[in-house]
């Protein structure tokens, strides 16, 4: 009983250190807050009262700090900012442990012992999972809107609006997500970053090839001159064919796809239901060395069929 106690009190733990972690800032464009004086930050939270300002914790801004600069930092900072999250590195690997560390206590206290590493690396790998699939989505729905985008911005030109006002009507007229990358790209734009360096990091959160397309014809077009009207147009009715025939695409391939899902993930599923419901039917298969060696090949077997799958339902557009 006394170790229920213990452990009752490091989810408490637990608990806290989550809310003083998320308890920071929202993460912003760096160099629009360091453009941003005392004066204007006043005047901003003044005009917004029902706007909560957070304050970023101590345990995640140590813990920010101490992997700044290494690359999986970096890359970790490149997702959150891809999957418009609005938190800190140290935040989200405050809250990948405290994840990490909940499963592996909720599997003790059930008495699942076999099932704490289970929990442990789960929990470790789900938050990141998680902003992937944020990630994915927000790509996919960026890339659909692309086209329409464009076309709207090939009309701004054609009725004499420069390109930063025509990037200014994406950002107003556009839905979400394209109209908060446009109007990110504004905003840069308007506090003195250069024209390259803005689209750039537009391209650094957005990793589309459509987009990335659409960048290189307005750099070369401000560099050798040219009808950018013409040409966007162009390129927008590529980009509009590209998302029909991947629409027809993933419309015939949806069942093999669904199905790859189902097999691959219904062993997994399965086997936790057994072995929660009853545990000594699945302890014979825990406690031989021949268990273990038929449940590595099992799953070697089934992460092969799942890319192999994956692999043949995947046609490049």
């Amino acid at each position: 009983m006394e170790i229920l106690y213990v452990m009752g009190g490091l989810v408490l733990l637990g608990v806290v250190l989550l809310l003083v972690g998320l308890s920071g800032s929202p993460t912003g464009d760096a160099l629009v807050e360091e453009r941003l004086g005392p004066r204007e930050r006043k005047t901003k939270k003044v005009s917004q009262p029902g706007h909560l300002q957070r304050r970023e914790g101590a345990v995640s801004t140590a813990l920010g700090r101490a992997v700044e600069g290494r690359s999986f930092a970096q890359n970790l900072a490149t997702l959150l900012a891809q999957a418009n999250l609005k938190w800190t590195v140290g935040e989200f690997l405050v809250f990948t442990m405290l994840i990490s560390f909940g499963l592996g206590v909720v599997f003790y206290l059930m008495q699942r012992h076999v099932l704490i590493p289970v929990g442990v690396i789960g929990g470790f790998f789900l938050p990141r999972i998680y902003a992937g699939s944020v990630k994915s989505k927000r790509l996919k729905a960026f890339n659909d809107q692309l086209g329409d985008a464009l076309n709207l911005m090939v009309n701004s030109l054609r009725a004499g609006y420069s390109t930063m006002q025509a990037l200014e009507v994406i950002s107003n007229e556009m839905p979400a997500p394209i109209s908060e990358e446009f109007g990110r790209v504004v905003l840069e734009l308007q506090l003195g970053v250069s024209f390259d360096v803005g689209m750039a990091n537009l391209l650094r959160r957005m990793p589309s090839a459509d987009m990335d397309l659409i960048i290189t014809a307005m750099s070369v077009q401000r560099e050798v001159g040219g009808n950018l009207a013409e040409v966007l147009d162009a390129i927008s009715f590529t980009i509009r064919e590209r998302v029909r025939i991947k629409g027809e695409i993933q419309v015939l391939t949806a069942q093999g796809r669904i199905t790859g899902y189902i097999i691959s993930f219904l062993p997994f599923a399965l086997g936790g239901v057994i072995y929660l419901v009853n545990p000594g039917f699945m302890n014979s298969m825990f406690n031989h060395m021949c268990g273990w060696v038929m449940m590595g090949i099992s799953v070697v077997l089934i992460v092969i069929g799942f890319l192999t799958v994956n692999k043949i339902v995947s046609i490049e557009v």
